[in-house]
């Protein structure tokens, strides 16, 4: 169970720090081949059979839905947990439940401890901010780009941030933040729209405007096209008069759904569904660009974008319901794809993000890098810049603080405790590592700078410095973790470690199945076939 659970930590302990190695992942057919050392990314990929080792992917995508960082962290620490577990529980000395305890027990001292080594940044600080994503970009692919990625996460983020009074605020980067790939061009092109912009042209091109200043912008939720019955429908036509009424109705549906929307006057009309070549007609015919078959969550950034409102039948659109707040709307070519542009918003809260680059590759692994670096933002705005020191410092300070904190725990729980105390040094073990310096000799200074700190009651932010491997002071060198993410790895990483050390065996219906499928006829015929006659 434990041997299982902790395989894919060895494969991805490697990717942990600024020297980390990134791994090539092939899929089933071997044709698709992705080069990343996103822990999480690579666990997604792998083909997982036991139980426990799919426990363990599914604390990375726990991780990664929560805090959108730290997923290699996690794993790698809550695979420590069970090795530490291990000796104790296979002695037959401990019983799991009383691991489970000293677990339970290091928890609360491990966040109380990780509260006490936090400290408090200026969320409104932009080069605050540069520090804590380049800190978060430092082991990833687009760490040697600098500034560039840092800045498009923190501006997208405070484009999409909502003030909700209190002091709080909303900020959901999945919903409103879209990141668009275009291959071509180079990375240094990207950018951060303050609109919207979707993978669509207008209807008619010849017909239609392709640019349009301050537009008025309706959305609709509903065909512009004559409605279909929803089941079969039969008409029967007697005359041939009665043919001409029947497409003369279709008309006046679909002239009447366009009348209602032209009384408002608008530039441009977006909807979900269909729009028919005659109401192309008529839309063009007075000027209204259109674009059609937009996806919902698009139209939601848009409406979010320009202050529009979503209307599901034309009749009840009213003035209120009209976008007025994009600056401009345009169609732009880019490569071999027209682009649809609605940008220069007053107050957007909703925004695209352009990515260029030379390859699909290289756009895939810098959106991914973009994720984390968002969310790195927002889980910091949202603890109003409550910060840890980096480079493996904070789980230094929890290790050291628990380990001093031992004694007092009485019986045989002590053992558990400082196991889960001890199995925190792996994050900085593991960095020093991958940076190929005297891991021994490192741990060992590093342990000892933290306990005489720890005995003298002072904060000590020491830790492994990712590329040289030598030991400095994370909170002068600039590398800060967020709070949020630091916590939400240790409280995850020991709760997986509890759930699996409370398993005691795997039983599975599998073979049982098989055995029923071979048998043939049932039970009963068999039973049948025995009775004399």
């Amino acid at each position: 169970m434990i041997a299982a659970a902790t395989a894919g930590a060895e494969i991805i302990r490697t990717t942990l720090g600024p020297r980390s190695m990134h791994k090539m992942l092939l899929d089933a057919a071997g044709s698709g081949i992705v080069v990343t050392n996103d822990g999480n990314a690579i666990l997604r990929d792998l083909d997982v059979q036991h139980p426990a080792a799919k426990a363990m992917v599914e604390l990375s995508r726990a991780q990664e839905e929560e805090a959108g960082d730290g997923t290699t962290s996690v794993i790698v620490l809550a695979a420590e947990m069970l090795r530490a577990a291990e000796p104790l529980v296979a002695l037959h000395a401990f019983h799991p439940s009383i691991v489970c305890r000293g677990f339970a027990r290091a928890l609360e001292d491990s966040l109380a401890a990780l509260e006490s080594a936090a400290f408090s940044m200026d969320v409104e600080d932009h080069a605050a901010l540069q520090v804590i994503v380049r800190s978060c970009l430092g082991g990833k692919f687009t760490g040697a780009l600098g500034d560039l990625v840092a800045d498009m996460a923190i501006d997208a983020v405070k484009t999409v941030a909502v003030d909700l009074g209190n002091g709080s605020r909303e900020i959901d980067v999945k919903k409103y933040v879209k990141i668009e790939k275009v291959a071509g061009g180079r990375l240094e092109d990207s950018a951060v729209l303050r609109g919207v912009m979707i993978n669509k042209d207008v209807v008619a091109p010849g017909r239609m405007r392709r640019k349009i200043t301050n537009p008025r912008v309706v959305l609709l939720d509903c065909p512009l096209e004559y409605k279909k019955g929803e089941n079969a429908t039969n008409v029967e036509v007697m005359e041939e008069e009665d043919w001409s009424i029947l497409l003369k109705l279709e008309e006046e549906f679909v002239e009447e759904a366009c009348k209602h929307i032209l009384t408002l006057k608008p530039d441009l009309v977006i909807t979900e569904k269909g729009l028919s070549d005659l109401a192309c007609h008529h839309l063009s015919k007075a000027g209204v660009s259109a674009i059609r078959r937009v996806r919902k969550t698009d139209t939601n950034r848009i409406a979010r974008a320009c202050g529009a409102t979503i209307v599901n039948r034309p009749e009840e659109l009213q003035e209120r319901d009209v976008g007025t707040g994009a600056g401009l709307f345009e169609v732009r070519k880019i490569g071999d794809e027209f682009f649809a542009f609605l940008i220069q918003c007053q107050e957007p809260r909703a925004c695209t993000v352009l990515l260029r680059g030379a390859s699909q590759d290289i756009l895939n692994e810098v959106e991914r890098n973009l994720h984390d670096a968002m969310c790195v933002v927002r889980n910091t705005i949202r603890d109003h810049g409550k910060m840890v020191a980096g480079g493996g410092a904070c789980e230094m300070a929890v290790s050291a603080a628990l380990k001093s904190k031992a004694c007092s725990v009485e019986g045989i729980e002590q053992w558990a405790y400082r196991a889960a105390a001890q199995a925190l040094e792996v994050i900085p073990r593991t960095l020093a590592q991958n940076c190929g310096v005297a891991v021994i000799r490192t741990m060992t200074e590093l342990q000892a700078r933290h306990a005489e700190a720890c005995e003298k009651r002072e904060a000590c932010s020491f830790g492994i410095e990712g590329r040289s491997g030598k030991i400095v002071d994370m909170k002068e060198a600039g590398v800060w973790d967020a709070f949020g993410v630091k916590a939400q790895v240790i409280k995850s990483a020991i709760e997986a470690a509890t759930m699996l050390l409370r398993i005691d065996d795997v039983v599975s219906g599998i073979k049982k199945k098989k055995e029923r499928g071979a048998q043939g006829p049932s039970d009963d015929a068999g039973d049948r076939e025995d009775i004399p006659e």
